[in-house]
């Protein structure tokens, strides 16, 4: 229960009319249910609630405590055969803003030797973004306009959804619950089963349902208690590590990750080869015939093209009968020429050695020769100013940042951002990626002199290599001054990001507006992590400004320290 009243919505879940608010009138209803002359088969009480049944039988300490005859709950047990947990991160999806954060799920560990052939269990709402207006989604997703529901899945299954279908990295966190407590939160997850909560992206979500299943596993343990106004699927990482819970980690490399492996690996006049033999432009004998290319490229060649070939198969981009005939085609012709090296792919930095959500920043400098000051706050979660450690590279989601200054006893809001969305995908040969950013709030990057409510959303292109990356994006703009104004800008910038400690990005735009007038904006910025959770940043801004009706140019240097928690 939280606040006296249970989390669980259902009312199907209480024996007792007023269940959800009063214990001791559950308890009393459920041993009434359990100790009634019902037929004691999987239909039961005692079936369809065990972990209540063990709970009352260890507490009462009874030996005739009535039994039931549970098949379908033996069975499933049997199957699931629950011996360890695991916690299961997909990390960040590039162009889902509802996969940003992340996500997490548990996985129940058997006995059997493979991780694959185990079960995964996952809370979820209950809806489809892709078939549902993407506002009216959000919306509901935040006032709890949709049921979360339990689910219990092969693992493999979870993996191609979310490793396959939608490129995202797995992390897996081992953690030291025991086989009996193990067995305790797979009770728990039965009860559940065909129940349902009002589910809340902020609040009550995937991850913080999962850390109440593993506080049913260990009553003992105090995870939920760490959040109030938001849940963020990474931040429950970091509180179950804190925990001291997590005895090991393994990570598994999406299918976007081993297509970018290939494309490194895979000559450059070789690279457009795996797409064209999934696209069925030419044979993958062709590629054996051809003289010129030697074995390995060869191998690499054929182990993309069947890489790629899943991929889009996964994605409904390829007809079953033709991805059956192609992937017959590409494994024989790959088996022909023998074994190769297995791809080897560097463990990227782990996200729970990356910075927290909370940010505040404080700092100095000067603007236009004269001394100023600033003192921030940032609930969540992570922007391209902050380190990238940890962080998929090129996103940012940010909600409520706000950025204050003070400079000759004058206190100006630099920046109040209600949300803040960016999504850098970088161009490959296997992913034509759109990049694209969205930006709602007020700041004091327009003609004005005050701080302005503007509306922006822009879109490019982006590419990028191992030192780091340069974006180009056309940016509509709306901004509201005595009267609205439009215009249209244009972006141009490139990130350095290949050092582990430092974070280096420039940006020009240039901006039309309505009114005839133009403005150009530039901003320089570096960055050193000094330390997980702290940063310093150096930054330059130049922006150009309507004062007393003629355009003057802006300039700010300014040195930041950058805390999180």
């Amino acid at each position: 229960m939280n606040g006296g009243s249970s989390e669980i919505d259902d009312p199907n879940f209480f024996f007792a009319i007023d269940g959800a608010t009063n214990p001791s009138s559950e308890l009393n209803a459920t041993l009434d249910a359990f100790f009634s002359p019902q037929k004691k088969d999987d239909n039961s009480s005692i079936c369809k609630f065990p972990a209540r049944y063990a709970w009352l039988k260890e507490q009462l300490k009874a030996t005739n405590f009535p039994k039931a005859n549970c098949v379908e709950y033996e069975k499933i047990f049997k199957r699931v055969d629950p011996k360890s947990t695991t916690l299961v991160f997909p990390a960040a999806h590039i162009n889902s803003p509802a996969s940003m954060f992340g996500h997490t799920f548990l996985r129940i560990n058997s006995s059997y030797h493979s991780k694959l052939l185990s079960y995964a269990v996952n809370y979820a709402a209950d809806a489809d973004e892709t078939k549902e207006n993407g506002i009216l989604f959000a919306i509901k997703g935040l006032t709890g306009g949709y049921y979360g529901m339990y689910s219990l899945l092969p693992y493999y299954d979870k993996l191609k959804e979310y490793r396959d279908s939608e490129q995202r990295d797995i992390w897996e966190y081992d953690l030291n619950l025991t086989q009996k407590e193990t067995v305790r939160m797979f009770r728990h997850i039965w009860e559940l089963n065909g129940t349902h909560s009002y589910y809340y992206f902020f609040t009550q979500n995937c991850s913080y349902n999962m850390l109440w299943l593993l506080e049913a596993a260990r009553p003992t343990l105090d995870l939920r208690s760490k959040f109030t106004y938001q849940v963020i699927p990474l931040e429950t990482v970091h509180v179950v590590k804190n925990a001291g819970i997590v005895t090991s980690y393994n990570y598994r490399p999406s299918k976007r990750t081993k297509l970018l492996k290939y494309e490194n690996l895979i000559d450059n006049k070789y690279v457009y080869l795996p797409v064209k033999l999934v696209n069925g432009l030419m044979k993958a004998k062709n590629i054996d015939a051809n003289k010129s290319i030697n074995i390995t490229q060869k191998q690499y060649i054929l182990e993309a093209a069947i890489e790629y070939l899943e991929y889009q198969y996964s994605r409904e981009k390829v007809k079953k009968e033709d991805y059956l005939e192609r992937f017959h085609e590409l494994t024989t012709q790959r088996a022909k020429l023998g074994i190769g090296k297995s791809l080897q792919i560097k463990t990227p930095s782990n996200p729970v050695n990356g910075h927290r959500a909370v940010r505040v920043q404080a700092g100095v400098g000067v603007r236009d020769s004269k001394l100023i000051s600033f003192l921030g706050f940032r609930p969540a979660y992570h922007g391209l100013e902050d380190s990238n450690y940890g962080f998929l590279r090129g996103t940012q989601i940010e909600f409520l940042n706000l950025l204050a200054s003070y400079r000759e006893n004058t206190m100006k809001i630099e920046d109040a951002t209600i949300i803040s969305i960016v999504s850098l995908a970088q161009r490959s040969e296997f992913f034509k990626s759109f990049s694209w950013r969205t930006k709602i709030g007020w700041d004091n990057d327009y003609l004005t002199t005050k701080p302005t409510f503007d509306f922006t959303i822009g879109a490019g292109y982006s590419w990028g290599n191992k030192m780091g990356y340069l974006y180009f994006l056309l940016d509509p703009l709306l901004y509201i001054q005595n009267q609205p104004v439009s215009g249209l800008g244009g972006t141009i910038g490139f990130k350095i990001d290949k050092f582990k400690n430092l974070n280096t990005n420039v940006e020009f735009r240039q901006r039309y507006y309505d009114n005839g007038r133009k403005q150009l904006l530039i901003n320089a910025l570096q960055g050193v992590r000094v330390s997980k959770n702290s940063q310093i940043v150096l930054k330059y801004d130049y922006k150009e400004k309507l004062k007393a009706k003629k355009m003057q140019s802006e300039q700010t240097f300014r040195l930041m320290f950058k805390y999180y928690f």
